[in-house]
């Protein structure tokens, strides 16, 4: 698992290892427990046969309702069931045998943020324990403009925030459970955009033109000659130019012997966005 730190958020491995420390290493699913209600939640009532009783209110910052009959009603931290019996059994003082019906329109006290390059980005209620796995999931998966990472960002009782950065490879296809965290509410799953980069492959290959690489595919000298067709019969391998923008948007040119990278004697190189190489004609 890749872990980075926000500047001043905390320092080092304990302070990350103290902030996560109620996140499970386990990745086993377990049954999900009824949502609780919180403050600002929206909340549809509904008695049957009396319809002046039906409201629609908003849970108050205590976990409190007002409601026709029964006045104010303390009703966070139960779930949909359980207020329907509590108010079911607040209502036979007044009605025989009342049914009442409870909706939860709104889910506010406790959801997780998902955003970036998913199918649904949305704000999903935390019902239970959800895994980063499941909420993804409840997103819909990826986008196909997603990168390689997911970045869990978790506000602090102190106000500060904290972020974990995790291999999309990882928790997807290796499926380490370590990295499966458990979700708490206000949490933002971000999986950010995988930007395309273009570069331009001239000379002596067999289609040269612009070539488009995603960013985090961390496109090389020799990638770009491939998925330009491959050098022509008559490349210099041995003499190629890349001209780039330098830090302060400069020209530079860079040399580079292709024959020693395809001998194995180099290393590939990585190229930037906006590169152009040159690929020139041998004269043998």
């Amino acid at each position: 698992m890749n872990i980075k730190k926000n500047a001043g958020c905390f320092c080092g491995i304990a302070a990350i290892c103290l902030l996560f420390a109620s996140f499970s290493a386990s990745a086993q699913e377990i049954p999900v427990p009824e949502y609780k209600i919180g403050p600002g939640d929206l909340i549809d009532i509904n008695v049957f046969g009396v319809e002046q009783l039906n409201t629609t209110v908003r849970v108050s910052e205590s976990g409190k309702v007002t409601l026709h009959l029964l006045g104010e009603v303390e009703i966070g931290g139960l779930s949909k069931p359980d207020l329907e019996k509590k108010l079911t059994l607040l209502l036979t003082k007044y009605l025989q045998e009342p049914q009442v019906t409870v909706f939860i329109k709104e889910y506010t006290s406790k959801v997780v943020y998902v955003q970036g390059a998913v199918a649904k980005p949305a704000a999903y209620p935390l019902v239970g324990s959800q895994s980063l796995r499941q909420i993804l999931s409840r997103a819909g998966g990826f986008s196909p403009q997603a990168g390689h990472e997911i970045i869990v960002i978790r506000e602090l009782p102190d106000g500060g925030g904290s972020s974990l950065t995790i291999s999309i490879d990882d928790l997807m296809i290796k499926g380490d459970p370590k990295v499966n965290i458990p979700l708490e509410a206000g949490d933002v799953v971000n999986v950010p955009v995988d930007q395309e980069i273009v570069i331009y492959v001239l000379g002596q290959v067999r289609s040269p033109g612009a070539q488009t690489f995603k960013k985090s595919s961390r496109p090389t000298l020799l990638k770009a000659v491939t998925k330009a067709g491959g050098f022509s019969d008559r490349a210099a391998k041995g003499d190629i130019r890349i001209k780039r923008k330098d830090a302060d948007g400069k020209d530079m040119e860079i040399r580079v012997n292709a024959k020693d990278i395809l001998k194995g004697k180099k290393p590939d190189m990585f190229l930037q966005a906006e590169d152009i190489i040159y690929v020139g004609e041998t004269i043998f």
